[in-house]
């Protein structure tokens, strides 16, 4: 099973999942991000995995991105806080094989621009009780994929940086378990 993973910035769930799968049969054969000075890049290098600067060009107007997955033999995207919307022509050819993590409990506080501290701050300013993760498959709108998991924490009376605490132990608990899972299915 060879996957890609697509970041935007400091990587830690990418570095979680390769950790997670590091002695398995599930490999990670490529991260691509769109911000040339991100942390995830130094994350690939440091596990010897090839990186991919992300491009308007390549990414979303062209299918060069497309074309370089299926040169890999990628089975699985996963989208490990990746901030783009992704396009038709790559949803298409990864078809029930995209995976995205959203830091909030679907349908609520999803949607463009919803992502990382303006997550937490809009549950905390909805004086929300519960907040968590959603997992789910991506299509081509934001976070309205099947919804394949979800995990709660409470978070009343919560600050929004205790919130992305609760939030950020929830993902590296689960992630990588439910992207596991998934492809003991596949």
């Amino acid at each position: 099973m060879k996957i890609a993973i697509l970041a935007s910035g400091a990587g830690s769930n990418a570095a979680n999942i390769i950790q997670h799968f590091k002695n398995t049969s599930v490999k990670v054969k490529v991260i691509a991000c769109n911000s040339a000075d991100a942390g995830v890049f130094q994350i690939a290098q440091d596990n010897q995995i090839d990186a991919l600067l992300l491009t308007k060009e390549n990414f979303k107007t062209s299918d060069q991105f497309v074309h370089e997955l299926q040169q890999r033999e990628i089975d699985l995207v996963i989208l490990a806080g990746f901030l783009w919307l992704v396009p038709t022509n790559l949803v298409k050819a990864f078809e029930d094989r995209i995976i995205n993590i959203h830091p909030a409990l679907l349908p609520k506080f999803g949607g463009k621009g919803m992502y990382g501290h303006f997550v937490h701050e809009a549950v905390c300013a909805a004086k929300e009780f519960e907040s968590g993760i959603t997992i789910h498959l991506v299509n081509e709108e934001f976070d309205k994929g099947e919804i394949l998991f979800q995990a709660k924490a409470n978070v009343e009376n919560c600050s929004a940086s205790e919130i992305e605490q609760k939030v950020r132990a929830l993902e590296i608990e689960h992630f990588p378990k439910v992207i596991e899972n998934f492809i003991s299915k596949m």
